[in-house]
């Protein structure tokens, strides 16, 4: 690289400094010192590597780069103003009210694919969306990550590494900010950027150490990684926080606030400038791939026969995957539980085993929908507590993702509570946005399934392990946001509210109950959220009296939808929920146990009688 070259970008990368200085002092809080570490690591790249049309922020050949060190937004936003994406001014309306620049990226801005922020996810996402370049879009794209090394402690990191590493995929790049300190102090090992060489190596990450601050050679770096072949890249890059700036460079304590003296941090980089840099346009346009969608032929099952709704999914999947190329499968190796084996079967090219790693999991199918692919993932509801964190970020990402959690509540059986979702209900109620569904036989979760696949938003899905019947006639339909209304009469004295497993057993109590010559209505909830709150209000008017069965903790579930839509009209409401920590027992003996059988039901309406 020529002496001018190398001019322009210590420049360039003084310019970065100063205008996340500028911009944090304006806002009066953000975190410039983590932004100045790596000003000439995306200096370089933005100048020399980077291949992207800001005009154009949607053509699939750019590159894709992803901020997994969130709170750096400072220096973003400071790249985006050099590219000519964004004005001095809007540079300086950072983190307030109606800006685009928020504290953390969103993409609210469109060059961001992705929120960040929440530590310990960007390199998992980063995963995804090279997944998809790498076995379905079969484009040329990179896609770089800028990590913290304070993140490196997250387990979800590590995820992202052993898959990358295992799937070869050299269409990605970790520049890792190795600048020793994190928010409190230093950092679990300060400067010894080996230590992160050893593990990324041990993944089989093609590692490069490198000076953080010397152009020439992260210019070399990068190149390299861009030309590596059937390995992913780590760039490990030994830097100082808050560099350029005697007051901060290197020091505790100042993780997280403005400068105390911008005016003076600001001369000592040797004031403002107005550099531009023409980022490299990517090589062609891209073609955009044809997505084919026909109309989906899904399974059908005759009424009374039995079938687990987790099967009914894997049928009604595969299905969509044949009538829509663009539908992706990700499993946590359980595939042959959750039924989605029956899609990687028939799609085995659009097939995703994650492994046991439902971080990465969800990580990934959240990057593969940046790429315009519909995900769907799954594995057991009890193991997606596990990925919550990626879930709710999913939902700050605008992400459209579909999440299918299988072997639901104590209905499962024997195998006891570490193995039942029992939070699941909750936990997805609520995430922003989010659809929640739990159907109670094959036909009404073969539409469900197909119904997830243009829903907007975090959608998630809950089946069961064990064979139930059939109680809907093929081809009927369940909109999102319905309900169904199964038994009603003049003479009910309460409505009965139940979804899923429950549902079934709500029939048998009002069955036995009628036989007695006692009435009460029968409500599938199968859509929690959106709910449909008239219909729930009607009944509540109409019997005064609500009963919820659910296969979940009592606390978020089904009962407290319930009651959000009918509280102010005063009707009485008694929740059946699992209350008690399970042991091992038959599915029926657990719903027994529970006090959510139909022996449960026939005794809370006979109590209020």
């Amino acid at each position: 690289m020529s002496q001018p070259d190398l001019h322009y970008l210590a420049d360039l990368a003084a310019q970065l400094r100063v205008d996340a200085v500028r911009a944090s002092a304006a806002a009066g809080s953000g975190h410039p010192t983590s932004s100045m570490s790596a000003a000439e690591l995306m200096a370089v790249l933005f100048a020399r590597h980077l291949r992207y049309d800001f005009a154009y922020p949607d053509s699939p050949a750019n590159d894709h780069l992803i901020f997994s060190k969130g709170h750096a937004s400072p220096l973003l936003y400071a790249l985006y103003k050099a590219a000519g994406a964004i004005s001095d001014e809007e540079l300086l309306t950072f983190r307030r009210r109606s800006s685009r620049l928020e504290g953390h990226p969103t993409p609210r801005l469109p060059w961001v694919d992705v929120a960040t922020g929440s530590l310990g996810q960007g390199l998992p996402v980063g995963v995804g969306i090279a997944l998809a370049g790498h076995r379905l879009d079969h484009m040329p794209y990179h896609v770089w990550v800028l990590c913290g090394d304070s993140e490196m402690a997250e387990g979800s990191m590590w995820e992202a590494a052993e898959h990358a590493g295992y799937e070869g995929l050299a269409n990605i790049t970790a520049i890792v900010d190795v600048n020793r300190l994190g928010q409190r102090g230093p950092t679990r090992y300060g400067w010894d950027t080996g230590a992160y060489a050893r593990r990324f190596g041990a993944f089989g990450w093609h590692t490069i150490e490198i000076d953080g601050h010397d152009p020439g050679q992260i210019d070399y770096a990068l190149a390299d990684a861009r030309s590596m072949r059937r390995r992913p890249t780590a760039i490990l890059a030994r830097t100082r926080k808050g560099e350029g700036v005697v007051a901060v460079e290197n020091r505790e304590g100042k993780h997280g606030k403005p400068l105390a003296d911008p005016d003076l941090a600001v001369a000592e980089l040797g004031g403002r400038r107005d550099l531009r840099v023409a980022v490299p346009l990517p090589d062609g346009g891209g073609v955009v791939r044809e997505v084919r969608k026909e109309p989906v032929r899904l399974p059908e099952f005759p009424v009374g026969e039995k079938v687990a709704t987790r099967a009914a999914f894997g049928e009604a999947l595969a299905a969509l995957g044949s009538a829509r190329g663009d539908v992706v499968a990700l499993d946590g190796e359980v595939a042959d539980s959750t039924k989605a084996q029956t899609f990687a079967e028939a799609h085995p090219d659009r097939f995703f085993e994650c492994y046991i790693a439902e971080q990465q999991m969800v990580a990934a199918a959240v990057g593969m929908q940046v790429r315009g692919w519909t995900p769907y993932a799954t594995t057991f509801a009890a193991f997606l507590t596990r990925a919550h964190d990626f879930i709710r970020m999913a939902a700050v990402s605008r992400a459209d993702i579909r999440l299918v959690g299988s072997h639901a509540g104590v209905a499962i059986g024997q195998d006891g509570p570490s193995q039942m979702g029992l939070e699941d209900l909750a936990m997805f109620r609520a995430v922003h946005g989010s659809t929640v569904l739990y159907p109670c036989d094959a036909n009404q979760t073969a539409k469900l399934v197909a119904a997830m696949a243009d829903r907007a938003g975090v959608g998630y899905l809950r089946t069961s392990r064990g064979e139930m019947p059939v109680i809907y006639e093929p081809g009927e339909e369940f909109p999102i946001g319905g309900c169904r209304v199964l038994r009603s009469s003049p003479q009910d004295v309460a409505t009965v509210v139940a979804a899923g497993v429950t549902l079934h057993e709500a029939l048998a109590a009002a069955g036995e109950l009628a036989a007695d010559g006692v009435r009460v209505e029968v409500i599938d909830l199968y859509s929690i959220k959106p709910l449909d709150a008239q219909a729930l209000r009607g009944a509540a008017t109409r019997t005064g009296t609500m009963i919820t069965v659910e296969d979940h903790w009592p606390a978020g579930g089904l009962g407290e939808a319930v009651l959000s839509a009918v509280a102010d009209l005063g009707p009485r409401v008694i929740k059946l929920a699992v209350r008690v920590m399970p042991g091992s027992a038959a599915p029926r003996e657990q719903l027994e146990d529970a006090g959510i059988d139909r022996n449960a039901i026939v005794r809370a309406v006979r109590d209020l009688l």
